[in-house]
């Protein structure tokens, strides 16, 4: 699993997630890149990044949180950058996902129960449905490798990779185990650390803190399972609200699977 990550110095949890066995065959390795935000990418970092040859970045950031973390770029970047505008975290405030809550948190029960709760609202939030609907065209229609990110990369941009995973027949097991990989992707303290610098975190002790900033295979049951409650199952969801009917799964599956 360790082998898909790019190790990389300010950008962190960046990720092949294809590779994994579908519905009549297998992933490209390659095509599919997820992430955490590129506010602190080196010129290393940049490098690596380019030399991937993206052809498209879905940001599923809100507005100000672009706004107050602008992506570095290398100097030939040239891909297209795709997001809904508005808001998918909760306020205009510059908070990622995961830190809507923490100021009401304190405790690590705390921590989980408010995380459940994010991710039972996450995949009906209308701009953040917006962003997917634009993730899943162009994984449709393009031709090269894309990149998912948000701020961490591990909530926003989990629920979408696992939503993809799951259309395209990956098993549950390799869906969660590709999820949970955010636990151990590349250097786990600089990543605390520089998520630990872009919160507020008064109040909370360093065990709920955590809890926060990593993910939790019950985080992503939560979605899934508000997903099959409201419409039954994840292809429905994907359909009514998503966009994605059968022959946009096919025609990601003609792109992606081999």
């Amino acid at each position: 699993m360790t082998d898909r990550v790019l190790d990389l110095d300010g950008i962190h949890n960046f990720r092949d997630y294809g590779g994994y066995a579908a519905q009549d065959g297998r992933l490209r390795q390659g095509l599919l890149w997820r992430s955490g935000q590129h506010r602190g990418a080196s010129v290393n970092d940049l490098a690596k990044v380019h030399a991937l040859g993206l052809e498209t970045v879905i940001d599923l950031r809100g507005d100000s949180e672009r706004a107050a973390n602008p992506c570095l770029r290398h100097d030939d970047f040239g891909a297209a950058v795709l997001f809904h505008p508005g808001e998918t975290a909760a306020s205009n405030s510059g908070r990622a996902a995961h830190e809507e809550w923490a100021d009401q948190v304190r405790t690590v029960e705390d921590a989980r129960n408010a995380m459940v709760r994010l991710y039972q609202g996450l995949p009906f939030r209308p701009v953040l449905i917006g962003s997917y609907r634009l993730f899943f065209h162009a994984l449709a229609h393009g031709r090269g490798p894309s990149l998912l990110h948000c701020v961490a990369g591990k909530d926003r941009t989990g629920i979408g990779a696992a939503l993809l995973h799951t259309l395209l027949g990956v098993h549950p097991d390799d869906v969660m185990s590709d999820y949970l990989l955010t636990n151990t992707a590349g250097n786990q303290e600089s990543r605390l650390a520089a998520l630990r610098s872009h919160m507020s975190s008064d109040g909370l002790n360093e065990a709920a803190l955590r809890v926060l900033m990593g993910v939790e295979a019950s985080f992503l049951d939560s979605a899934f399972d508000e997903i099959r409650q409201r419409h039954g199952s994840v292809e429905r969801y994907a359909e009514a609200v998503l966009g994605v009917d059968a022959d946009m799964r096919a025609a990601i599956a003609a792109r992606l699977v081999i």
